[in-house]
């Protein structure tokens, strides 16, 4: 009867600190920062600049952020691995780029482009957690050489020229067109917009609710342990840096459907607001915590402080000078959170 009594008090207190953990504990205050710091940016552009709040205006920061949100969840599953990857930018590039060569050079259907784009983001991913999982490289070593090469690739395959869609039809509606407006008229979301959302969803669900995020936590958490464990760490890893390759497919289309391009010299740069909007929204760049609602928030966060300062004619280096400065403050935010814990 006592040990009863021990083991029901051992599982009430464990349950109590779960719910501690999950609404009061660092991650969640960090969301709440987050948050309470993106009020605080609307609410200061508003004030500051009557164009902010314009309808044309806050559909350009959704469709940006459609783009940058894709590719802050790509790094969000290998960032809570304890990995990173430098390569999701130009991995975007390359992957318009060959929906560009289905679709444009060889003429087939839209449906090819597709696939053919979140193919090369899956092999490419494939590639990345290879080197790192089976070579040994570290992951900032190997990415950052798959950004290069991935950045060559797209300017040889395309010839150093941007590929149009003009003769592929509807190719523009992937990101352009808004679904929701036809049933909400007076919510005219972009299709991109829409993806991003449902990515989220499913991509919180994956984290959340699958063996692969479960091992997603475990490698970041103590990969080692995992291993002793009987996980296989390395397949385990490889298919994380896939899916996501694969998600920054899904960015590639987008943004070329938004541009009605591939633009072979785009990319480079993306990956910095990408692992910013990540550690913003609280993923520790450590490993082993992260969610992808704080990662939507930093993307947004990221997205309407860049737009902000453009509308009030901040010069494009300046600019730069403010996104290299929240990065900084974003790492040493984590560090010291991860001191407190």
């Amino acid at each position: 009867m006592a040990g009863r009594s021990e083991s029901v008090v051992v599982e009430s207190g464990s349950r109590l600190f779960m719910f501690k953990s999950r609404f009061f504990g660092p991650s969640a205050r960090q969301k709440l920062l987050a948050f309470a710091s993106l009020v605080i940016l609307l609410i200061f552009f508003t004030f500051a600049s009557p164009a902010f709040m314009q309808t044309d205006n806050i559909i350009g920061i959704l469709q940006s952020t459609a783009v940058n949100g894709v590719l802050a969840i790509a790094c969000t599953f290998v960032i809570i691995t304890g990995g990173i990857d430098l390569s999701v930018g130009t991995l975007m590039t390359f992957c318009a780029v060959m929906a560009g060569v289905f679709l444009t050079y060889w003429g087939l259907p839209m449906w090819t482009g597709i696939v053919a784009a979140i193919g090369t983001g899956a092999l490419s991913g494939i590639i990345s957690g290879t080197l790192t999982a089976k070579l040994k490289i570290p992951p900032f070593i190997a990415t950052l050489g798959m950004m290069m090469l991935l950045k060559g690739l797209s300017l040889v395959v395309s010839g150093t020229k941007p590929i149009y869609f003009n003769d592929t039809e509807d190719f523009t509606m992937i990101s352009q067109d808004s679904l929701v407006s036809h049933i909400l008229p007076s919510v005219p979301v972009p299709n991109g917009v829409l993806i991003l959302f449902i990515l989220a969803i499913a991509a919180s669900v994956v984290l959340n609710r699958t063996s692969l995020g479960r091992y997603t936590f475990a490698l970041g958490s103590n990969e080692e342990a995992a291993r002793l464990s009987g996980v296989n760490v390395d397949r385990w890893k490889i298919a994380i840096y896939g899916l996501g390759g694969a998600i920054c497919g899904i960015a590639g289309l987008i943004i070329a459907s938004r541009l009605n391009s591939a633009q072979p010299a785009l990319g480079q740069g993306y990956e910095l607001e990408a692992i910013a909007a990540v550690v913003i929204g609280g993923t520790s760049l450590s490993g082993g915590s992260g969610t992808i609602l704080g990662t939507i928030i930093g993307a947004f966060i990221m997205s309407v402080l860049t737009n902000g300062l453009r509308i009030l004619s901040v010069a494009q280096e300046w600019q730069t000078v403010v996104t290299g400065a929240i990065i900084i403050l974003a790492v040493y935010a984590d560090i010291q959170r991860r001191r407190r814990a």
